[in-house]
C-alpha cells in the first residue's frame, strides 16, 4: 500500500478571489460560486491538479440546504442537487485533468472531499471559531443540521467527506454519529482552535491574524486530545487534525497524534504566490494530508 502522504489542494475561496470573485461577508462564501460561475470554480479545480494536488475539496464548505433557499431562493429539491453539483464539478475537473495529462508512475489517482464546513458557517458570525452555538443546540439538533448535506455530498460520489473547523466535542459527535448512517462513507475531520482574541472583531477570528493561542485546545476550550479520541471511535474517520489555524499551532497539537489515526493540518497563513497560486503552509511549504483510503 502506498504510505507516501497525500497532497490536499489550497484555499478555493482565496484563489477566486484572486480571479475577482467578491466573497468576504457573502454567507454563502465560495459556495455561492457554484451558482453564479460554476467554471470558475473547475478552473481552480484544474489549477490545483496541475500543481500537483491528490485530493480536491469541493466548494461546499459553506452550503447548506437552509443557506441555498435563503440565499439563492432555490426550493429545497433544488438546493439539493446544488450542493451535490459541487461533487460533480470536482469529479469532471479530474477527469478533464487526467484526459490532458495521464498519470506519471509516482502520481497517484487525484480523489474528491466532499467539505462539510460546522454549523456556525451557516451562522455567518464567526462563531466556527469560538464554538458559542454548542451549549444552544443539542446532539440530535446538529446531526439533523449535518445530515443533508453529508447525504447529498456521498450520494453525489464524493469518495470521502471533509468534515472542517469543527469547533467543539459535541459537533464532532453529531458528525459521527451522522456518518454512521453512511456506512459506506470514508471523512476525515478537521477542528478549529482555540484563539484569545485581542480585540472582539470577527475579521480577527476568521483572519487568525492578532491573536494569542492556547496551544492544547479546540475552539470551544477543550483540549485537542479528547477532540482526537473523539474521532478514534469511529472506524470510518481516516484522519483527524486541524484547519485554519496558524502555523505556530501545529507543533504542539500534533504531539497528541495517535498510532491509529493519520493527521490532516491546514493553516491559515499565507505563502508567496507561485505560478498564480496561493499555498497554505504547512511543515515544510505543502498542504499535506496523511490519510489512507484503502
Amino acid at each position: 500500500m502506498d504510505t507516501s502522504p497525500f497532497i490536499l489542494d489550497g484555499g478555493l475561496a482565496t484563489e477566486l478571489e484572486a480571479s475577482g470573485f467578491q466573497l468576504q461577508n457573502d454567507p454563502l462564501w465560495s459556495a455561492r460560486i457554484l451558482h453564479t460561475n460554476p467554471q470558475a470554480i473547475k478552473d481552480v479545480h484544474y489549477s490545483y491538479l496541475q500543481s500537483g494536488s491528490d485530493v480536491i475539496t469541493t466548494a461546499t464548505y459553506q452550503a447548506s440546504i437552509e443557506g441555498f433557499v435563503k440565499y439563492l431562493g432555490l426550493q429545497p429539491e433544488e438546493a439539493q442537487l446544488k450542493i451535490m453539483s459541487g461533487v460533480q464539478l470536482a469529479k469532471e475537473s479530474v477527469l478533464e485533468f487526467m484526459s490532458n495529462s495521464p498519470l506519471s508512475e509516482d502520481r497517484r489517482e487525484p480523489v474528491v472531499a466532499g467539505s462539510v464546513g460546522p454549523y456556525g458557517a451557516f451562522l455567518h458570525d464567526g462563531s466556527e471559531y469560538t464554538g458559542a452555538y454548542e451549549d444552544k443546540m443539542t446532539v440530535g439538533e446538529l446531526k439533523d443540521w449535518h445530515r443533508p448535506q453529508i447525504q447529498c455530498l456521498v450520494k453525489a460520489g464524493a469518495d470521502l467527506v471533509a468534515m472542517e473547523t469543527i469547533p467543539s466535542l459535541k459537533e464532532a459527535e453529531a458528525l459521527v454519529e451522522v456518518l454512521r448512517e453512511f456506512p459506506e462513507a470514508k471523512a476525515w475531520l478537521s477542528f478549529s482552535c482555540k484563539t484569545l482574541l485581542k480585540t472582539n472583531e470577527v475579521d480577527t477570528a476568521v483572519n487568525a491574524v492578532n491573536v494569542f493561542q492556547d496551544i492544547h485546545n479546540i475552539s470551544s476550550g477543550r483540549s485537542f486530545s479528547e477532540a482526537v479520541q473523539v474521532a478514534c471511535r469511529s472506524s470510518q474517520l481516516v484522519a483527524v487534525g486541524v484547519n485554519c489555524c496558524p502555523p505556530s499551532l501545529l507543533e504542539p497539537l500534533l504531539e497528541w497524534k495517535t498510532r491509529e489515526t493519520d493527521v490532516i493540518c491546514q493553516t491559515k497563513s499565507r505563502l508567496e504566490r507561485t505560478r498564480g497560486f496561493v499555498d497554505w503552509l504547512v511543515a515544510a511549504a505543502v498542504l499535506v494530508l496523511l490519510i489512507s483510503l484503502s
